[in-house]
């Protein structure tokens, strides 16, 4: 076993392991990190635990100290010069007419680089743009292209729900989210309903879909057969949440659909119900990839 902690460099990003060096550290910590990119400042997110030594990723780097006074002063001035490089390099993008939007601009903590991070619905030549921002700044300048969905997460804002965005909040990635799931939740299928401030399908769409894969897979499918106490017939409406279905008897094709709960079926029905949910999985690998693209 080896001890670590988990530190997350930004509100909502993903937590990475480091060697505590013998520090007993809390959540909420603002500590100084040794990275891939060099010396950066995080947050803890979960205070020394312990993982088995096959699942670390080597090799595991070290925290360099628990952030002091003149840590913090460094950021926080750090963040007064992100404010103006940002104003900056609108006023640049504008004067080289680029078809760019800037979201966001980071300083690393040693201030050796500037990441500005912008989107753009094709590919944009920033070539004289870096030139002129190294000119003005006097340090390295990387500019980071991002797709909608990110742009969300670091702009933040209010969901449909009036809550904060998910991806801004407590989502630390991005998870596939399809049409298809829209349509088995039985929500409209318009746009403008099950599409998020960032107009992709909402992540929400993921946390409910587990639910209702276990609930296609117990409810008999529209269309079928099915036998109830008065007489076998077709079902013709189904209520997946509540499990009420309604079904015209076969006897009886004039009469107004009976209403049953699967609750009362059969097995053998239970699991005519089961075998349509398979169906329905099996159909979904052949769509898995046209349902991708549409998410993007």
């Amino acid at each position: 076993m080896t001890e670590v902690i988990g530190v997350r460099f930004r509100d909502a990003g993903k937590v990475y392991t480091f060697d505590p060096a013998g520090n007993q550290l809390a959540k909420g910590t603002t500590v100084v990190v040794e990275t891939a990119h060099g010396v950066e400042t995080g947050t803890v997110a979960r205070g020394n635990y312990e993982v088995e030594d096959e699942l670390i990723v080597n090799p595991l780097k070290p925290i360099l100290r628990e952030a002091n006074e003149a840590d913090l002063r460094i950021l926080a001035n750090n963040r007064e010069k992100e404010a103006r490089a940002f104003q900056v390099c609108k006023e640049k993008i504008v004067r080289h007419g680029l078809d760019m939007k800037l979201v966001d601009v980071e300083y690393t903590f040693d201030g050796k680089k500037i990441l500005f991070y912008f989107t753009s619905d094709g590919r944009v030549d920033f070539r004289e743009l870096v030139k002129d921002l190294a000119g003005i700044f006097r340090t390295r300048i990387e500019l980071r292209q991002i797709g909608v969905r990110d742009e969300a997460k670091k702009v933040g804002g209010l969901g449909i729900c009036g809550r904060p965005l998910c991806c801004a909040q407590h989502l630390c990635e991005f998870q596939p989210v399809s049409i298809k799931m829209a349509k088995e939740q039985g929500l409209s299928l318009n746009p403008t309903k099950i599409s998020g401030a960032c107009g992709r399908l909402m992540c929400c769409l993921k946390y409910e879909q587990p639910a209702y894969d276990e609930l296609l897979r117990i409810t008999p499918k529209v269309g079928s057969f099915i036998d109830t106490k008065e007489g076998r017939g077709k079902v013709v409406e189904a209520n997946l949440i509540s499990g009420n279905l309604r079904v015209q008897l076969e006897e009886n094709p004039e009469s107004i659909p009976i209403s049953v709960n699967r609750r009362d079926l059969q097995t053998d029905d239970r699991e005519a119900g089961e075998r349509s949910g398979r169906g329905n999985r099996r159909g979904r690998g052949r769509r898995e990839k046209t349902d991708r693209k549409e998410q993007e």
